[in-house]
């Protein structure tokens, strides 16, 4: 009996402690931080490659482990989908993120999408897709929920990488057919508004924008919303010796629809329907009877574009006279649309549209103004004399204007913005002047010609000398615009500069012309006379830019301009941005002017894009035609 009280003993304690376990609580509290919370509640398989806590906790629900579905996913698929104990909502939105993480091991494995990933991928989007619009509630009664953040992420990343291998396939699919079995599936024809330029509405190339990072801009503007961001480029525009150019990098945003008149239907189905939207017309579409609002990125195809356009080496070598640019071109930034206003840019001396990086960016990513203005840059060669510039860019905006809207009547061809810099400045500024017969001055007097020769060497010289204001334009801004030229021009590095400029042949063959015709028709042919280039042009000496300045603005055109303070020496007046004096820069009349702290690239500065976005608010403003954030096109009428 003694040998038996150790064991008594210890039944006794495991017995009491069995109770004790019984009827107490086996729950812990740990504390964690702010940053281990977030992590925790943003964490799932797109930013971490491992499933989410709710997807986890909804396994566990029906006694399931990642283990589990690792190792068995059409059994963890299937025990899901038909499983009882979890609401539409937990059930789909795990569906949604199994079937991606799914194809996410697939891609990883093969380095491409093929039919299988493809396949799974286009799960993924319809669960997603399920989700939010089959179950009891809708998307808008789930807006502040963590969760419905993740199934949209799902449903937008498992579109991008569909979208992007139909694309991949889209030799062997062709155009012309209105059914096609991809990977399983019935590919329903594609939904298209988005248009390349040239009649083109087929992209060769297509880069989702999620994967693309830019230096340079400050900013890059999206809006959030349902579907996948693309950079749809079309084939480069034939070179047609027209002076226009429409974009052919275009913002595309990708949305797949699965047919269905309910839940059941929609998760049968083996349809797929693609609809490739253009962001600048389409901020909504329609789904399920709901109006949802659709994701872009704006700034995307512009910062592409940039990056693959050369224009920093081609804009030195066009300034030198050395290949290039030889003419004027009217550059659209988006496909030409008759019922938004137009802004024209100009850029400046030994520049380019890149110039205007920050400026297009900026003032685009403002949603009433990118609804209600379209952009056009004017790249041309900056070696050539102003008035030869002045000229060519009047001829180029004039066909420009008359090819696309040859009634004159839509809303891009009226009610125009200049916007000007530097030298640029100057020409947007004679593009809305009058000359009347206030330039002849500029040419030396020869004596003794014959009324016959001095008719010739008017009727060779009124092109460049007799102008008129564009009538489309109604408003100007003026940004470090040497008006009255610069003392810089003369100073020795601008001269050597000059010096290493050379002039088209076709410039130096009229300039023969010109001076023949100065000495009149039976004199003996002398030297040609020097022709000045777009530096001696822009000297504060310089004649032509002397008898240009007093040239009187339209009266029909508002007018604004914005200086550059660099060095300071006391009063306004005094002052310059390292390159044009302020007394140049300045307009009497102007409706506004600001100073910016600012070398002579004012245009670049945060306060100048502010002041551009609040000018053209004021210009649509005035025209009762600034488009609401809803969308909503209305017709612009005159103040």
């Amino acid at each position: 009996m003694k040998g038996r009280k150790p064991i008594g003993i210890i039944r006794v304690v495991t017995l009491a402690a069995l109770l004790l376990t019984a009827g107490c609580s086996m729950v812990g509290v740990k504390h964690i931080t702010l940053k281990e919370y977030a992590n925790q509640r943003r964490s799932d398989v797109l930013n971490t490659r491992t499933l989410s806590d709710s997807t986890v906790q909804t396994l566990n629900v029906i006694a399931l482990s990642r283990d589990d579905c690792a190792a068995n996913f059409p059994r963890c698929t299937n025990t899901l989908l038909y499983s009882d104990g979890l609401d539409d909502e937990r059930r789909l939105s795990a569906l949604s993120e199994l079937w991606l993480a799914y194809a996410l091991q697939q891609t990883d494995q093969n380095k491409t999408v093929d039919d299988q990933a493809l396949n799974d991928y286009l799960q993924s989007a319809r669960y997603a897709y399920a989700y939010l619009f089959y179950t009891a509630r809708d998307p808008g009664e789930r807006a502040f929920e963590t969760r419905q953040s993740q199934v949209l992420d799902f449903y937008n990343y498992a579109v991008s990488q569909a979208v992007n291998s139909f694309f991949q396939r889209l030799p062997e699919l062709g155009t012309d057919w209105s059914r096609k079995q991809v990977a399983g599936w019935s590919l329903l024809r594609p939904n298209t508004d988005v248009y390349l330029g040239s009649s083109n509405y087929v992209p060769t190339e297509l880069i989702p924008s999620a994967g693309l990072r830019f230096s340079g801009l400050r900013n890059i503007y999206q809006r959030d919303g349902f579907g996948s961001e693309f950079v749809a480029v079309g084939s480069a525009p034939a070179d047609t010796g027209q002076p226009w150019r429409e974009s052919n990098y275009v913002p595309l945003t990708a949305v797949l629809e699965f047919p269905g008149d309910d839940l059941a239907s929609v998760l049968r189905t083996d349809e797929v329907r693609l609809y490739a939207k253009n962001p600048y017309l389409d901020s909504t579409i329609q789904l399920d009877g709901q109006t949802i609002p659709l994701a872009a990125n704006f700034t995307a195809p512009y910062g592409v574009w940039l990056a693959r356009s050369g224009f920093a080496k081609q804009s030195i070598r066009s300034l030198l006279g050395r290949g290039g640019l030889s003419k004027p071109e009217v550059l659209l930034m988006q496909p030409y649309d008759p019922n938004r206003l137009t802004v024209i840019m100009l850029h400046g001396l030994a520049s380019s549209p890149e110039a205007w990086i920050n400026v297009v960016n900026e003032v685009m990513g403002d949603e009433q103004l990118r609804r209600t203005y379209q952009v056009w840059e004017v790249y041309y060669p900056t070696n050539v004399p102003v008035a030869v510039n002045l000229r060519q860019i009047r001829q180029a905006l004039d066909e420009t204007l008359k090819h696309f809207d040859p009634s004159g009547k839509a809303v891009a061809s009226n009610n125009i913005v200049l916007i000007g810099h530097s030298m640029g400045g100057v020409i947007a500024r004679l593009l809305v002047s009058s000359s009347d017969d206030k330039l002849w001055s500029v040419i030396p007097a020869r004596p003794g010609l014959s009324d016959a020769d001095k008719l010739r060497l008017r009727e060779r010289l009124a092109p460049y000398l007799q102008f008129s204001p564009m009538p489309q334009v109604t408003r100007a801004v003026f940004l470090a615009a040497p008006h009255r030229g610069t003392p810089v021009a003369r100073w020795k590095l601008a001269r050597w500069i000059g010096g290493l400029i050379r002039l088209p042949l076709t410039l130096l063959e009229e300039g023969k012309n010109i001076t023949d015709a100065m000495q009149g028709k039976s004199a003996t042919p002398g030297t040609p006379a020097q022709l000045p280039n777009s530096i001696d042009n822009l000297s504060d000496t310089d004649p032509f830019i002397k008898a240009s300045s007093t040239l009187p603005i339209s009266p029909q055109v508002r007018y604004h301009t914005i200086v550059g303070v660099y060095k300071s020496k006391g009063p306004l007046s005094d002052s310059d941005d390292g390159v044009v004096p302020y007394t140049s820069s300045h307009l009497d009349g102007a409706d506004s002017e600001l100073a910016v702290p600012s070398w002579h690239d004012v245009q670049e500065t945060p306060q100048a894009i502010i002041e551009l976005r609040r000018i053209l608010r004021v210009h649509a403003a005035a025209l009762h035609c600034l488009q609401p954030e809803s969308g909503a096109q209305i017709p612009c009428a005159h103040p």
